[in-house]
């Protein structure tokens, strides 16, 4: 083929690509694409201990990041296969998926009713307990009833912290407190370490993380709110890969895999860890 005839073609494949799942022809599903090329692009936080939290050698380590891995494999049909890993922040997670940067996420991406119109989920894959999270060494708060009035982390596209403000069925408490934005989790671990605010709240595998990573600096109120049911983030409609999903998480649930990744990574945080399989939610 010619240069000129190669160039038209690339230029045709890269159209083809972009009308996908935007007024052109659907998406084919990741397990179709992923089973064929052996590779797979997965969105994971990169700044939680325990959870996601990327390393000197490029890859995040962490729970999340290890069921990823194990649902790379089972996607895939068998363990050759290359992960891309690609940052997925709160406030990122959405259009990631409808643009097509990564073909799922799992990072602690809670099934809620107002995600769903935009993700199809696959699991979920542990339920967590929303728990709250301050300075060791703080004489006030003990309990989330002490919450009133203090300062409260507002991660960027976390929704935590309506459990604590909004009242039902938006939220569950309806706490009167002050509302102190931050990028991420981990600033506002850090605001809260530097007396800016005065509670961080989210799930408590999450929270744990941080406590393990800094002993002695933070301590887990032991208070839930809630419980969270984390998801794998899927492109709205991929129904044939949220099956395949739910088929790999109840295989890791049953060879032992899912309790061994909670003990493996939070086995010395002192909560008691999910042992066994939550309901799935079902492919829409």
């Amino acid at each position: 083929m010619s240069r000129r005839g190669v160039a038209l073609t690339a230029a045709a494949l890269a159209l083809s690509l972009a009308a996908c799942g935007s007024g052109g022809s659907p998406c084919p599903p990741v397990l179709s694409r992923v089973r064929r090329t052996r590779q797979i692009v997965v969105g994971t936080k990169w700044d939680q201990p325990n959870l996601g939290l990327k390393t000197d050698a490029g890859e995040p380590q962490g729970f999340d990041a290890d069921v990823a891995r194990y649902l790379a494999r089972k996607l895939a049909g068998g363990p050759d296969v290359r992960i891309i890993w690609r940052e997925s922040p709160s406030s990122t997670r959405e259009a990631l998926l409808q643009n097509g940067t990564v073909d799922m996420i799992v990072a602690s991406y809670s099934i809620t009713s107002a995600r769903r119109p935009k993700v199809t989920f696959g699991g979920p894959y542990v339920v967590d307990q929303q728990d709250t999270m301050v300075r060791a060494d703080d004489p006030d708060i003990h309990s989330v009833a002490d919450l009133r009035g203090k300062r409260i982390c507002l991660a960027e596209g976390s929704n935590s912290y309506r459990r604590l403000v909004d009242p039902p069925p938006d939220g569950e408490l309806g706490i009167r407190a002050v509302l102190v934005p931050a990028h991420d989790y981990s600033d506002c671990v850090q605001m809260l370490a530097d007396h800016k605010l005065d509670a961080v709240s989210t799930e408590n595998l999450a929270l744990a993380g941080f406590v393990q990573q800094q002993p002695g600096r933070f301590r887990l109120l032991n208070d839930p709110i809630s419980d969270e049911r984390w998801g794998v983030g899927l492109k709205k409609g991929d129904r044939a890969t949220c099956e395949a999903v739910n088929k790999a998480v109840a295989d890791m649930w049953r060879d032992g895999t899912a309790a061994g990744l909670l003990d493996k990574w939070f086995g010395g945080s002192g909560l008691k860890l999910p042992s066994s399989r939550p309901s799935p939610v079902g492919c829409p």
